[in-house]
């Protein structure tokens, strides 16, 4: 038996090949399904499965692609109601592959639908070796049962059953192959290990360690990190049945005149990928910015609009390219075109061009601690508000700035820092399609504040493997 792990980084996701001598599964896969059919390749397997734990929310499944692509059949949980052609498993169904026997275990609670593969190298043993749990169970953590809000508490008691009395029955030394891992959204504070064991999990999982159900249920519950809105679509997709990327638009270069007046009709969106300091110095007016070194699927799911054709704004056709791939596996499909030649075409046009202020972290500590009144927004999580913030800054997480710049006056100069000046220029971005005018990003953030010792290490910023997306 042959494990092979893939992590694709700022949404989280691990994926997996699982493979006997000649043929192999793919259980999760990710949209862009080239580098599972490389590894195929390399390793002399044909891809003869492709299996799905639930109908995922933070991302769109590569399941259908793959499936077009391979010939291979897709397996997905019965209580999914997938729209597309699968064989729909339940409780007490074995696939097999080769001498590979993957036991389906009904583990709702993330979901409604969600299954788990108990799995078996039968050349080896009649005990089994590992678990897919998908995003029941992570390490350190569990799957979050919130995302369906009207469902939360009937899903936290699913969840607390599918682990107390399935996962949690397994051997100690049964492995653990979850979705996801650090950064995900998809539970509160995942670890960055990769995979664990049901013993270490057993012993050291902090909602593991909650025995009694109504305690295990209220801290499913509450205080958990707020949703991005995809996650409320990406479901319905993956279970309709995801497009195939060559149904999607292409990449088209929009000069700069067609990209202005495109934009003029209204009906699509603009989004600007380059470096909070480029977009700061020069950029389109009214684009969104989100940064590329930011979590740019998680926010652009989180905060375009889904029913809108995207316009991109990139350094270059490379980075444009990229972007378009991130936004594709959050279910941003309308991405139509680029700005060709960049800013600098745009600029040799003479058309409008709008910035942003950037100050330096000295600068701000000058302003804050002088006589003058100061509108400071700190628009990180709350959690990282409350770890560590500068005195007299309200708080607004950037995504939700979409709708509470109400708060906030725009005839007043307003300062925004975030971990780094990624988050800032995103929310900057939205307070200028507000109509603020004077809008100023604090280059560094929070990192560089502390840096230059005016404010203690905020250890929720710093933390480079901690749960939280890292965003700065």
């Amino acid at each position: 038996m042959l494990l092979e792990h893939f992590f694709t980084p700022k949404i989280a996701h691990s994926s997996y090949l699982l493979a006997g001598k000649e043929t192999c599964a793919i259980i999760d896969p990710r949209r862009d399904v080239e580098v599972y059919i490389q590894t195929a390749l390399e390793k002399g397997l044909r891809i003869t499965h492709i299996i799905e734990t639930h109908l995922h929310a933070d991302f769109i499944s590569g399941n259908r692609e793959l499936a077009d692509r391979t010939g291979a059949t897709i397996y997905a949980p019965a209580a999914a109601q997938c729209e597309f052609d699968h064989v729909p498993l339940s409780e007490g169904d074995t696939v097999e592959i080769e001498h590979i026997r993957m036991d389906v275990l009904e583990t709702p609670g993330h979901s409604p639908e969600h299954a788990s593969y108990l799995v078996t190298d039968t050349n080896r043993s009649d005990d089994p070796v590992g678990v897919f749990t998908g995003d029941t169970l992570f390490v350190g953590d569990v799957g979050r049962p919130d995302i369906f809000p009207e469902r939360a508490q009937e899903l936290a008691d699913a969840l607390y059953h599918s682990l107390r009395d399935k996962l949690l029955q397994l051997d100690d030394h049964v492995e653990v192959y979850p979705a996801h891992g650090a950064g995900s959204l998809c539970g509160r504070a995942m670890g960055a290990k990769y995979t664990t064991t049901i013993g270490y999990e057993r012993r050291n999982s902090d909602p593991l360690q909650i025995t009694d159900k109504a305690e295990f249920i209220n801290s499913m519950t509450t205080n958990m990190p707020s949703a991005p809105d995809h996650f409320h679509r990406c479901g319905d997709v993956n279970r309709a049945g995801p497009r195939l990327l060559s149904e999607l638009p292409h990449l088209e270069p929009v000069p700069p005149e067609a990209f202005q007046d495109k934009l003029a009709n209204g009906d699509l969106v603009a989004l600007d990928v380059r470096s909070y300091d480029a977009f700061a110095a020069q950029h389109v007016p009214n684009v969104w910015s989100i940064d590329m070194a930011a979590n740019l699927p998680t926010f652009a799911g989180w905060v375009l609009p889904p029913d809108r054709d995207i316009l991109l704004v990139a350094d270059d056709v490379d980075q444009a390219e990229k972007a378009r791939v991130w936004l594709r596996r959050v279910g941003l499909d309308r991405v139509i075109g680029y700005l060709h030649g960049g800013m600098s075409a745009w600029a040799a046009k003479g058309l409008e061009i709008a910035q942003v202020n950037l100050i330096s972290v000295e600068d701000l500590h000058e302003q804050v601690t002088g006589e003058d009144r100061l509108v400071l927004v700190d628009v990180r999580t709350e959690q990282e508000y409350a770890e560590r913030h500068i005195e007299g800054a309200v708080n607004i997480p950037a995504p939700e700035m979409r709708t509470r710049y109400r708060e906030l006056d725009p005839a007043q100069p307003t300062y925004l820092v975030c971990g780094g000046g990624l988050r800032s220029a995103m929310a900057a971005s939205m307070l200028q399609q507000r109509g603020f005018e004077q809008v100023t990003n604090v280059s560094g953030g929070m990192a560089g504040y502390s840096a230059a010792g005016y404010s203690k290490r905020c250890e929720v910023c710093m933390n480079p493997h901690g749960p939280k997306a890292r965003a700065f």
